[in-house]
């Protein structure tokens, strides 16, 4: 019985095919039988592949088809290159997916690296035949840097094996958030994108190839790639061959769904990443190019890389309909429609994505939105020196300007002093950084306050007039007050935000070494620039990829930031090549959606309905599985607890596995033990600031829109007394509720209480009250009126 009927599938590129396409075929046949692969033994008898197989598979249809404008010998080496990387997955399942023996699996793949080296060993089997030959035959056309970017590539898809193959030996089903992530690093695509720039004789300019426009060019390919595939695979991988790294697979366990429902999500994540590929192509490359003063040799480069992409991807898709590797009953044709005329099947299906993505309405009154029960094994503690780091932080928050009028904001100032003192950032940085001593607790909370402040100045200076080209060059000058050399000089800050960051690195990169000077750099570079996204978001109305937003949100949320100031007090190196490991970035990114997503939920009433931001989780989720709130909440809470249980899957299993792996010496083993126990204080700590801290509650939210507002007009006389009928006698005005404390920790800063909350009817029900949207500017002074009390209908 088929396991599910293939989606429609959106696809705007049209396919087209290599008229080397013959040549490549008797060409890639003769090659595999040189290099062994058709004679090459199962353990259990039988062989990998034989030459029918091969025919059956037609890897240069694939390849014709996915780089249809290369030349025959181009077209060869292509080909190749493929035969090998399918031929090492399918010889890596017979040797060792079935028989779980891991320490074999890792010899076999760390020897496999020596193959692209420049001096290799004598090869002994035909993935290493394979790989020295086809090594040696490209890299004398490709530059070091891109030579370096496609060992890494295939540094993943080989030994990132090893983690598919360590879940089928637990029986371990990856959360989707983490599937993505790796499916990246073992699937390949990136990979067949390094090929594309050599195909396509457009190698991507090494100051481009690592901006966020190129890298989200090479992620949404990579995961439309894999998905698409793993519609077409589920048969083969989950039913024949007992895997579980299949992302059908993956949405029917975590959203407890049919397989035929998980089919279409995956459909429709696909969908998503292949819009968003677009979204980048036409409108943050072209920027991206004019803003560096790309060379017309540079422009060319990067749009026939465009193109090749897009090549790609609709020759997969016709491969994968054509291809015997996949082939079951239920996705033997494609479901949707083909042939001449269909492109408006095509446009219409991604219109429906489109609108729905483009269809936030900003400030819409959502109401507050009750808390789950989140998941948190950790107990927060919070540092002796709390007291000492709030008196601090209020008077250098005054001295950087925090509190002054900021030009475009009509309210006059980003904050007052009131605000920053209900946010509490010293109780934050105290359980973030439990042992810090009083001037590093009192820096890591300076920093938490400029970036909060830089979140805050963002949207309240530029957004209003969506003043794009404005909030860029003001980032633009950020990196000024960050210099990696301190010989050079600072310009004068122009603004509180500019002053606050020409303090905050006077005092933090002094005693850093050169590298983690420009690391730390690069992380508050990220968390600034992640602003603008927000701002293009809101201007255009959109409603976030849910890939795009998860990974972007951890720099708005600016996470290496604060990671990096949990390392400060600790100047110890650990090797570059471990925090670039899977355990090491799996943990670490675990962590942070964990954070980014408590965020989000004591957040969304804010964001929604009071700023009107399309950025959170809840909504994203709400957006792409068009469900209320509250599933999305479930869904959020659900997702933090899987980040959650990663995390100690992580740090009790993979983590001393790894220290062996790569025989770490005790210091290092310390400092990395020691950032386990440092996230963990991270997570609890944000955590237990949330339920703390007033910025979220709507009494608080309440307040700030009504001071923002002008005030009312004196109210009119009232007219003289005059006999009326009698009416039905009135309810008494409900008790002022007593205001919650700020915060609920002893010490802190007394504020005074937000004003009461609109009283409710006699029914219980809330009175429904003003829009939150501020109108600003000439002929608005009418809207700021009072509203007119509603009329309540008698009995």
């Amino acid at each position: 019985m088929q396991p599910f009927v293939m989606p429609d599938f959106y696809m705007p590129y049209p396919a087209r095919i290599n008229p080397n396409l013959e040549r490549s075929r008797e060409h890639s046949t003769a090659w595999a039988r040189k290099m062994g692969m058709l004679d090459a033994p199962k353990p259990g008898g039988g062989l990998v592949w034989d030459e029918t197989d091969l025919a059956r598979m037609d890897y240069g249809l694939m390849c014709a088809y996915t780089h249809p404008d290369c030349d025959g010998p181009t077209l060869d080496l292509i080909t190749d290159w493929y035969i090998w990387v399918f031929f090492f997955d399918d010889q890596f399942l017979e040797e060792f997916k079935y028989s779980r023996d891991l320490p074999a699996a890792k010899a076999y793949v760390d020897r496999l690296e020596l193959f692209m080296t420049e001096t290799p060993p004598e090869p002994e089997n035909a993935a290493e035949a394979g790989l020295k030959d086809l090594w040696e035959r490209t890299v004398p056309a490709m530059s070091d840097d891109w030579r370096r970017r496609f060992v890494l590539s295939t540094h993943n898809l080989m030994v990132e094996s090893m983690w598919e193959l360590d879940n089928i030996d637990q029986g371990r089903i990856a959360n989707p958030i983490e599937y993505v992530q790796m499916r990246r690093r073992v699937g390949g695509a990136p990979w067949s994108a390094n090929l594309v720039e050599y195909a396509a004789g457009a190698e991507l300019p090494a100051r481009f190839a690592r901006t966020r426009p190129m890298q989200v060019l090479s992620d949404t390919f990579s995961d439309a790639v894999h998905l698409r595939n793993d519609l077409y695979s589920y048969e083969r991988e989950v039913r024949q061959e007992g895997e579980n790294s299949n992302a059908v697979l993956v949405f029917e366990r975590f959203f407890g769904c049919p397989t035929q429902e998980a089919a279409e999500l995956v459909n429709d994540l696909l969908t998503s990443r292949l819009q968003q590929f677009e979204t980048t192509a036409l409108t943050e490359v072209p920027s991206l190019l004019a803003g560096h003063g790309a060379s017309p040799a540079e422009q060319v480069a990067v749009a026939a890389y465009v193109k090749g992409l897009q090549d790609w991807q609709s020759g997969g898709q016709e491969w994968h309909a054509r291809s015997s590797r996949y082939m079951n009953d239920a996705a033997s044709l494609p479901s949707g429609p083909t042939g001449l005329g269909t492109s408006a099947a095509t446009v219409a299906m991604g219109l429906r994505h489109r609108i729905r993505q483009h269809s936030f309405r900003p400030f819409e009154p959502v109401g507050h939105l009750p808390l789950p029960e989140l998941y948190m094994p950790f107990t927060h503690r919070t540092s002796p020196h709390i007291d000492d780091a709030r008196r601090h932080s209020a008077g250098w928050a005054r001295a950087m300007g925090f509190f002054d009028s900021v030009p475009g904001v009509e309210a006059g100032g980003v904050w007052d002093e009131k605000r920053f003192l209900g946010l509490d950032l010293a109780h934050c940085a105290s359980m973030i950084h439990a042992d810090a001593e009083p001037e590093q607790l009192r820096l890591s909370t300076d920093w938490l306050s400029w970036g909060t402040y830089g979140d805050d100045y963002f949207p309240a200076v530029f957004g209003p007039s969506r003043n794009l080209p404005a909030a860029r060059a003001c980032n633009d000058r950020l990196s000024l007050f960050m210099p990696l050399d301190d010989d050079r000089p600072v310009p004068e800050p122009a603004n509180p935000l500019e002053r606050g960051l020409a303090d905050l690195w006077g005092r933090t990169a002094g005693p850093m070494t050169a590298e983690a000077r420009c690391r730390f750099r690069t992380a508050v570079e990220d968390m600034t620039a992640s602003w603008l996204w927000e701002l293009a978001n809101q201007a255009h109305h959109r409603v976030p990829d849910p890939i795009d937003y998860v990974e972007m949100r951890r720099k708005t949320f600016g996470s290496d930031l604060t990671r990096s100031l949990a390392r400060l007090p600790h100047a110890e190196t650990v090797p570059e090549e471990i925090y670039r490991t899977r355990v090491v970035h799996e943990l670490e990114t675990a962590a942070q959606d964990y954070a980014c997503f408590t965020n989000d939920l004591f957040s969304y009433q804010k964001e929604i309905e009071f700023e009107g931001e399309p950025h959170n989780i809840v909504l994203v989720i709400q957006n792409f599985l068009g469900v209320d709130r509250l599933a999305a909440r479930d869904i959020t809470a659900e997702l933090m607890a899987a980040r959650m249980r990663q995390f100690e899957h992580i740090a009790a299993d993979d983590l001393p596995v790894m220290f062996e792996e790569h025989d770490l010496d005790e210091r290092t083993r310390a400092i990395l033990t020691r950032d386990v126990e440092d996230l963990k204080d991270w997570m609890s700590g944000i955590l237990e600031w949330h339920r703390r801290c007033v910025r979220y509650t709507e009494p608080e939210l309440l307040r700030l829109r009504s001071e923002a507002m002008s005030p009312p007009l004196p109210a009119a006389p009232e007219p003289p007394a005059s006999r009326s009928l009698p009416t039905a006698p009135t309810a008494p005005p409900p008790a002022t509720p007593t205001p919650s404390p700020v915060l609920n920790t002893p010490g802190a800063p007394t504020v005074p209480a937000p004003a009461p909350v609109s009283p409710a009817t006699s029914s219980g029900a809330p009175v429904p009250r003003a829009s939150s949207l501020r109108p600003a500017g000439l002929g608005t002074s009418a809207v700021r009126l009072p509203p007119r009390p509603t009329r309540e209908s008698r009995p």
